[in-house]
């Protein structure tokens, strides 16, 4: 008697599985946690919802969503080991992966445009709802002099002294993830040979270099001569970088838990689609730093840059 339940294809049809359900769940907490967090900053009041305020609506989310990521991604490992992910399989992740990327990179245009849109007119005006609901022109030239970087001095409940010199700490923080990007290939080209120890060694470098980026992202912000709130560079700088400082926290996350499945010894030659899209993700996070840096530290900083030291 034939097997009716044989696997005869390439394809890998998913056990039920509660994951993606409680991950939503957990994402709309976070979403709603922040949004009535920013609410109660803002107006100094703001309900919570299930006896909980922004803070903790937010912080339970986030809670939630990391946990559903382990036990996810731990069984996306297992069935991995079992053989699920046939070339068939592998190639629909790496297509998911790639498909990914590019709606991150369509987030990033979004600041960029944001950026853009300022500096580039820092004299004209917009249309802003304020909290009455009505609707009304703001000129910019009250908010910038009408110049890009903006004229120094107190704004509605911020500051801007000057922007950050480009060649300063915002360099050495270039040349650090262009070298974690380098010590990551290098683990690539290690797990293609089967070398595992330039691999552990590769991955291990990255894992540093990407904690050392974040340091030193804090340590600039803690000394930026501008405030996040009161003033339109504030916000888009610290929108745009501190976005992509995220990125790089997570990635770093990424990676660390490639190194980890590394020194168990997941990984061949010939299956590696987790350590591959980690790598991938963070040649995207070099990119879009290049970007930032190039327009907004150093064309951003205006002629000769004010430095902040």
């Amino acid at each position: 008697m034939s097997d009716h339940h044989a696997k005869n294809h390439d394809y890998h049809l998913v056990d039920p599985s509660p994951w993606p359900i409680l991950a939503s769940i957990g994402a709309l907490l976070m979403a709603i946690g922040a949004v009535v967090w920013m609410r109660s900053t803002a107006f100094h009041g703001g309900e919570g919802l299930f006896g909980l305020k922004g803070p903790g609506l937010f912080l339970a989310g986030f809670a939630a969503v990391v946990a559903v990521s382990y036990f996810w991604w731990r069984d996306v490992v297992r069935e991995a080991h079992k053989g699920d992910h046939t070339p068939v399989v592998a190639l629909h992740l790496r297509y998911g992966m790639i498909m990914f990327i590019a709606s991150e990179v369509m987030f990033f245009v979004a600041w960029f445009w944001a950026y853009f849109d300022v500096s580039l007119f820092p004299g004209g005006t917009f249309t802003i709802d304020n909290v009455k609901d009505t609707v009304g022109m703001v000129d910019r030239q009250h908010l910038t002099g009408g110049v890009w970087p903006p004229v120094p001095g107190k704004t509605d409940g911020g500051f801007f002294k000057g922007t950050f010199d480009p060649w300063g700490l915002p360099m050495v923080n270039t040349l650090i993830l262009l070298l974690s990007g380098t010590t990551v290939t290098w683990a690539h080209h290690a797990l293609l040979e089967g070398n595992r120890k330039g691999l552990i060694a590769g991955l291990s470098l990255t894992v540093i270099l990407g904690m050392l980026f974040t340091a030193c992202q804090v340590f600039e912000y803690g000394h930026a001569n501008f405030s996040f709130g009161g003033h339109i560079y504030g916000s888009a700088f610290f929108m745009a970088t501190g976005f992509h400082g995220m990125h790089v926290l997570i990635g770093t996350i990424f990676l660390a838990v490639c190194l980890i499945r590394a020194l168990r010894g997941h990984f061949s030659p010939q299956q590696h689609f987790g350590f591959e899209a980690a790598a991938w993700y963070w040649h995207f996070v070099d990119v879009v730093w290049l970007f930032l840096f190039a327009c907004i530290y150093v064309w951003g900083a205006g002629h000769g840059g004010a430095a902040v030291h």
